[in-house]
């Protein structure tokens, strides 16, 4: 099965990897310009792909869906944005303890997800499931202990790196070997590397962004063609999808989002009350789309591998 062509599904989607090799490259080249980095990443990666929600979401193909679970998608909603507004002013350590465990959650669901697209009529899936909820449940243990309660693990970060990729290299041999799949064995990889940072960083921000680059890739190539296979456009290569955003309604509202929601992260600052509170304004955007992703997503239900899941593989 594949996405796209096979030589770019591997690059965007199934092995992603050169995004987080990158921003390791330039964060230990050039550190003076972390700040800048971030900013960066936040508006061509990360922001766009919580946009890409809204247009998948609002379709009018959803329009029947929505109504049918009005109580799940437009109660739920509004329950997630006050809760979570509330929280943020009234408990800050939770609320972000509660987002860090969302977000990994998500992640590792559309990890899951992309296995199960390539993996079919292969086997291996559950393999590869099971090894990427293990390897993710360790990283959020470990992430919970270096940055909550920074404990220090060992005196020696390289001690728990060796035997992190010890383990994970040890998972993919045993993989190839049982099922000699190695292009899955990759997917399966891709799910399990996007928190390893978490092992190695110094600062909480880039373990949501340096591995979390994969995610937001295969994210926003997958959202993309189902955009536009829903307005009668089919997609069947990178080149071709470029060509067509540059001349898209979808890529401005991404841009516009993107550049509003980086712009309140930005702008937040802990020098001044009211500044910093700013950043609840996308941190409450994240939320939705960590929300309503688990329903328009969800292709056990017959409306979503109708009006989505065969504009993927198709």
């Amino acid at each position: 099965m594949q996405i796209y062509n096979k030589i770019e599904d591997l690059i965007f989607i199934r092995f992603p990897i050169i995004f987080p090799l990158i921003f390791l490259l330039i964060l230990e080249l050039f550190p003076s310009y972390e700040n800048y980095l971030i900013i960066f990443v936040l508006f061509a990666l990360a922001e766009p792909h919580f946009a890409a929600t809204w247009p998948v979401f609002l379709d009018k193909q959803n329009k029947f869906y929505l109504i049918e679970k009005k109580f799940y998608l437009i109660y739920g909603t509004l329950l997630i944005s006050i809760c979570s507004l509330a929280l943020f002013f009234f408990n800050k350590h939770l609320f972000f303890f509660i987002f860090y465990i969302a977000n990994i959650f998500h992640v590792t669901r559309q990890s899951v997800g992309v296995c199960k697209l390539y993996s079919k009529g292969l086997g291996g899936f559950n393999y590869q499931e099971s090894s990427i909820y293990l390897f993710n449940i360790a990283f959020i243990i470990i992430g919970f202990l270096r940055f909550y309660l920074n404990v220090d693990l060992f005196s020696n970060l390289i001690l728990l790196n060796i035997l992190v990729l010890g383990l994970i290299i040890l998972n993919l041999i045993v993989y190839n070997l049982i099922y000699k799949n190695f292009e899955n064995s990759l997917t399966m990889l891709t799910g399990i590397l996007i928190f390893l940072p978490v092992c190695f960083v110094e600062k909480p921000i880039h373990v949501i962004l340096m591995g979390v680059t994969m995610h937001y890739s295969q994210y926003l190539i997958i959202t993309s063609k189902v955009n536009f296979a829903r307005n009668g456009k089919l997609i069947k290569s990178f080149k071709n999808l470029i060509k067509n955003l540059f001349t898209s309604k979808f890529l401005y509202f991404l841009l516009i989002y993107s550049l509003v929601m980086t712009s309140f992260s930005t702008l937040s600052n802990p020098s001044s009350e009211i500044f910093s509170s700013l950043i609840i304004i996308p941190l409450i955007g994240q939320m939705i789309h960590f929300y309503i992703d688990s329903f328009i997503w969800k292709f056990s239900e017959q409306h979503n591998r109708e009006v989505t899941l065969k504009h993927i593989v198709s």
